[in-house]
Order: C-alpha cells, then structure tokens, then sequence
C-alpha cells in the first residue's frame, strides 16, 4: 500500500504530465473544475482543481469527499501510483473496476482523450 505522501507526489507528478503533453492532452485538460480523488485504501480524499491545464491539489481530508466535486475519481493507493506510473491502463483498470471516474457528461466526453 502506498502512503499518502506517495499519493500526494503521484498527483503532482500527474500534474506535471499534463502540463507538459501535447495540444490535444493540454487541451483535453484545460477545464477548469472541482476535482475530488479518494483513496480508498486509506480513507483519504484529495481535493483541489483542474484549471489552467494542472491538478492543484488544495486539501485532504479523512474520509470519502464531504462535498461532491465536479470530477471525481476514486481507486487504491496503489492503483494510483501504478497509473502515473505507467504500469497501469486507466482504460482497462477503469472497465475492470479498479477505478472510478464520474463526471457530467460533457466533461466525461472532453476527457475521453485524456484515456
């Protein structure tokens, strides 16, 4: 199980990732929305927002989301790390269930790229 300052450096590497992609990723992540990811392994939740291209994170709490977010994600500690990594499909986690991703759908549409 990865600890919450792995999760915490695995957002911000996320982050990074976006902010340095290619014009349709940047693109796909320009929105500017709530952003809510729950680890559930660790009954922690990230909170923060996607603007601008990057995740900025600006809080965590214990415990799923106490408001609901515009996009919300929810996985394992590890599971989190394995997709910033790399070594995890977020396509293939998500239809497997490992990964939870709700959004409107418009949103959902605009992110689709970003899969």
């Amino acid at each position: 199980m990865a600890t919450m300052a792995e999760c915490r450096s695995a957002l911000d590497k996320l982050s990074d990732n976006l902010a340095a992609a290619d014009d349709d990723v940047r693109g796909a992540a320009a929105l500017d929305r709530s952003l809510s990811c729950h680890i559930k392994d660790l009954d922690i939740t990230f909170t923060g927002r996607l603007a601008d291209g990057r995740i900025q994170v600006q809080d965590t709490a214990e415990g799923p989301p106490r408001e609901k977010a515009e996009i919300r994600l929810a996985m394992t500690s590890d599971d989190l790390v394995a997709l910033v990594d790399g070594d995890l499909n977020f396509a293939k986690a998500w239809a497997a269930g490992r990964v939870r991703l709700e959004a409107g759908f418009r949103d959902l549409l605009k992110l689709r790229s970003l899969l």
